[in-house]
């Protein structure tokens, strides 16, 4: 790493240590709490992706003693986020189009047949909700743009959809690995550039599925999640071209 990227970050470092107190929940562990926070700063940038910093530094940044932190770091190593190179430094992930393509292909495996699920035993009311929210954003978006309220909502609805899909299965070890693939999901996600036309599209992407299982039609929900995935595929290798 450069002498100027190590200044700033541990200019970064030393401002967040002040602004970021550690809050623990009671009977958490600091483990948890500096996995989290590791997460958090990668997803809000403070912490680019791709980054290579040391020990200290994040010692710095998360306020979290270094005893837990190596405990985080160890998981968040073999979930794929970042390398522990011994006496050098952690080096994160810097999103790319493998790791693109093998996260939608992940989603495409695990949400295809539960998808098929939710559309034959999904809570009617759950449906017909995310399909109102999806249509009210739809026409937020035509009238005001990408809005602050329009983007949590986009944000709100994505995790609202694809979360209740792989709920309806009640897997807790596809839970797990959903969770693990989402955070890079959110990694892949930090350099789109999100127009009011691709977020139109994507949204009616998403009710394209939400009308297949209104229908209770399985075969018509699998193709319109697949071909969702396809297409956001296809907008975030864009990236990389």
């Amino acid at each position: 790493m450069g002498a100027n990227a190590q200044v700033a970050t541990s200019g970064a470092a030393a401002a967040l240590a002040e602004t970021q107190p550690a809050e623990l929940q009671p009977g958490g562990r600091l483990s948890d709490l500096a996995y989290t926070r590791i997460l958090e700063n990668l997803f809000d940038r403070r912490l680019p992706a791709g980054a290579f910093v040391s020990q200290n530094d994040l010692v710095k940044l998360l306020g979290i003693p270094v005893a837990p932190l190596r405990d985080a770091l160890r998981v968040l190593e073999a979930e794929g986020i970042l390398t522990i190179h011994p006496r050098s430094g952690i080096q994160f992930v810097k999103p790319g189009l493998e790791l693109t393509k093998s996260t939608y292909q992940f989603r495409t495996i695990i949400e295809r047949a539960a998808v098929r699920t939710f559309a034959e035993l999904g809570d009617e009311d759950l449906i017909r909700e995310i399909a109102d929210r999806h249509r009210a954003l739809a026409k937020q978006i035509e009238q005001d743009g990408l809005t602050r309220e329009a983007l949590a909502e986009i944000e709100a609805l994505e995790s609202l959809l694809h979360n209740s899909v792989i709920d309806i299965l009640r897997n807790p070890l596809i839970d797990t690995s959903y969770r693990r693939m989402h955070n890079y999901l959110r990694l892949v996600r930090l350099d789109r550039k999100l127009t009011v036309p691709l977020a139109l599209r994507s949204n009616k992407e998403h009710l394209e599925i939400t009308a297949a299982c209104e229908s209770r039609d399985p075969d018509r929900a699998e193709t319109a999640l697949v071909a969702h995935f396809n297409a956001a595929l296809q907008r975030h290798m864009g990236m990389f071209i």
